[in-house]
């Protein structure tokens, strides 16, 4: 990719890179030596620049902490087997990005201030991503108002940011779930389909409440009747039922538009799979649980990347699930994911984007 921008790079006097165990990273507390800024002053983005990871200084009285105008992104950089750095489907999440801002009436990013910025801030912090099998350097791109003025309006500045964190596996284990039927996470009409703090902030309590029970996540369903699966706090979701693969559908705009999400469906229609992007109720799967169709369930998400759901829990009921290591749709779906953002098969789709 060509360079157009200007861009300012500090680079860190002590690197801290020494301090992290990359056999025993702990998911989000390491993070790597450097940050991205850029500004927008109420007309155009300025002053893009790569400072040592730190504070940010900031207002009391800024927006983003009083109105809520905060979205993020979530993505990771891998290396190849011949140790090259590359990022998988990254326009997709600017693309996501912007359709957040547009919902949550902020000021959209131009493609060069988000892929630049993050290219440079990569270049700077190369030693960071992790070559073992399984890690990967999570990237955190955001955006946050920053008007510094109380009252109910749209903020006319903005900050977007990047930084990042070597990671492992977000989950370690099968997920158990509970299916959640007072508390909703969006409404249609609403900004269930916008990656915005909002969303993860509104669902803490409900998911402490289910984790203290012994479930690992929450399995979403509709606001309206409480039957129809839609995503959990973390990922979306995929339903084996026979031969046929399901994943509720977005088009009601209550559910994320994942791009592992989107990346697993080009998947397996190109091997032909019978495939669903349909409403698919719990009480659905609970009966094909009963008859015994229900072959498998697994979630997917940036952090999470393929995850099985050995257990939802339904009114009382438990659908669980056995045979885990048999289950050989998840097990296709979760190699061929890896293999390609790691450059071990042919990437067919055009999906890595190679630093």
């Amino acid at each position: 990719m060509e360079m157009t921008l200007d861009i300012a790079v500090e680079t860190t006097s002590s690197s801290r890179i020494h301090e992290v165990d990359f056999d025993n990273i702990q998911f989000g507390r390491s993070f790597s030596d450097h940050q991205y800024i850029v500004d927008f002053d109420g007309e155009n983005w300025v002053n893009p620049r790569v400072v040592p990871y730190g504070k940010v200084e900031m207002s009391p009285a800024i927006s983003a902490i009083h109105y809520g105008q905060s979205i993020f992104e979530g993505m990771k950089a891998y290396k190849d087997r011949e140790g090259n750095a590359q990022l998988f489907r990254p326009l997709e999440n600017w693309k996501r990005l912007n359709r957040s801002a547009r919902r949550m009436g902020m000021q959209e990013i131009p493609e060069e201030f988000f892929m630049e910025g993050l290219r440079t801030l990569l270049e700077t912090d190369s030693a960071w991503i992790p070559s073992k099998p399984g890690s990967s350097l999570y990237l955190r791109p955001f955006m946050f108002a920053t008007d510094d003025f109380i009252g109910v309006r749209p903020s006319s500045t903005y900050t977007f940011m990047i930084f990042s964190c070597p990671v492992n596996a977000y989950y370690n284990q099968p997920l158990k779930v509970k299916a959640e039927t007072h508390y909703i996470r969006a409404a249609e009409g609403g900004v269930g389909a916008a990656k915005c703090a909002g969303n993860y902030g509104s669902v803490m309590m409900p998911a402490k409440k289910a984790q203290d029970e012994g479930y690992s996540q929450i399995m979403w369903l509709d606001a309206r009747e409480h039957q129809y699966i839609e995503e959990t706090g973390t990922t979306n979701l995929f339903i084996r039922i026979g031969d046929k693969l399901i994943t509720p559908s977005t088009e009601k705009g209550t559910i994320l538009e994942g791009i592992t999400r989107d990346s697993i469906i080009q998947l397996v229609k190109h091997w032909g799979w019978d495939f669903e992007e349909r409403p698919i109720s719990i009480h659905e799967v609970r009966d094909a649980f009963k008859n015994g169709t229900l072959k498998e369930i697994f979630a997917s998400g940036t952090a999470a990347t393929v995850a099985q759901i050995e257990l939802i829990h339904f009114e009382g009921e438990d659908i669980q699930l056995g045979g885990l290591d048999t289950w050989e749709w998840y097990g296709k779906v979760r190699l061929a994911m890896e293999q390609i953002k790691t450059g071990q098969i042919e990437d067919q789709f055009n999906w890595i984007y190679k630093l």
